[in-house]
């Protein structure tokens, strides 16, 4: 074989090789970030944390109480062709819906255990949905709210189509559920959404995915290349295409930011940011104290209070 020849091989062989690790590396990153879990997150487990540990409780016995409610189940159809569940909760007919978006991998019983069952007592419907790739729902991805922030117009045209355009609704998130509203909150929303709750959000999912690889110990930049690539390629979606933070800029719905200032998951900077950078009517409730999606257990008077409170600025009896 002439030099040539062999140099030839040696160069295809090396790119090869460097193909298999860059799509290997890619793939990987998508299924530890992006990928549906193979079974429905259950909402009685848990995560183990020390700061959940005092709550596992109250917080197992508030969601038995939720999948004690009765509901029915609703469907819709996606942008993109999926089949999206929910469960609509129904106490008075006119009365506003609230629709409820829970957080990553997680699920609607488990995040809204408390605040379910305080949105009824309130005196307002509840559509509580499995977000894409969550529970029901259909998708193998997860897109941070990139993706998701569409799913929320599909609800609200369900609302309206079925109750009519004058049908109040509050769009509700926590953690990537809250990140999800807040970015729906930059689109066209049409006028019966009258108003936004994000508990924990964070700014956008370049950030957090960044927050995240740094708190693994990994290298942040070619980590989130990696991912960056393993979303494009096997997500179909652009991780960097949306933000609740650049979002909010363009927001014309009040807005109630609620966080944790002891969040080490999300940290209570970005709800920070997501506020100042908000440019419609805003309020803002810290809870000391309160660990990741805690603040409702942390303090229910202060957090029923400023929910209250922002119910009546929106919907002036």
């Amino acid at each position: 074989m002439s030099p040539l020849v062999l140099a030839v091989v040696c160069a295809g062989a090396v790119l090869v090789a460097a193909a298999v690790i860059f799509f290997a590396l890619s793939y990987v990153c998508y299924v530890m970030a992006f990928r549906k879990k193979r079974k429905a997150t259950d909402p009685q487990d848990l995560p183990r944390t020390e700061q959940n540990a005092p709550y596992y409780e109250k917080i197992r016995a508030m969601i038995r109480d939720a999948q004690s409610l009765p509901y029915e189940e609703v469907s819709v159809q996606s942008f993109d062709g999926l089949t999206l569940f929910g469960k609509l909760y129904m106490v008075r007919p006119g009365a506003p819906i609230r629709l409820l978006f829970h957080g990553y991998r997680s699920a609607g019983e488990r995040d809204f255990s408390g605040g379910l069952k305080q949105t009824l007592t309130d005196g307002h419907n509840a559509l509580m949905v499995d977000q894409r790739a969550h529970g029901k729902s259909r998708g193998k991805t997860i897109a941070f709210g990139v993706n998701e922030r569409y799913d929320c117009l599909s609800w609200i045209k369900y609302i309206s189509d079925r109750f009519g355009n004058g049908q109040k609704i509050i769009l509700v998130g926590v953690s990537m559920g809250a990140a999800t509203v807040l970015m729906a909150g930059g689109l066209d929303l049409p006028d019966n959404v009258v108003g936004i709750i994000a508990d924990c959000g964070y700014t956008s999912p370049k950030e957090i995915i960044k927050k995240v690889i740094r708190d693994m110990h990994l290298p942040t930049c070619i980590t989130y290349f990696f991912a960056h690539c393993g979303a494009r390629i096997f997500g179909r979606f652009d991780v960097d295409a949306a933000g609740a933070e650049e979002a909010l800029r363009h927001c014309r719905v009040p807005v109630l930011f609620i966080h944790g200032d002891e969040d080490y998951f999300v940290p209570v900077e970005m709800t920070k940011k997501n506020y100042a950078a908000c440019a419609s009517k805003k309020q803002l409730l810290i809870v000391h104290g309160a660990g990741h999606a805690l603040s409702y257990l942390v303090d229910e008077n202060a957090y029923i209070a400023a929910e209250r409170k922002f119910i009546a600025d929106i919907l002036p009896q």
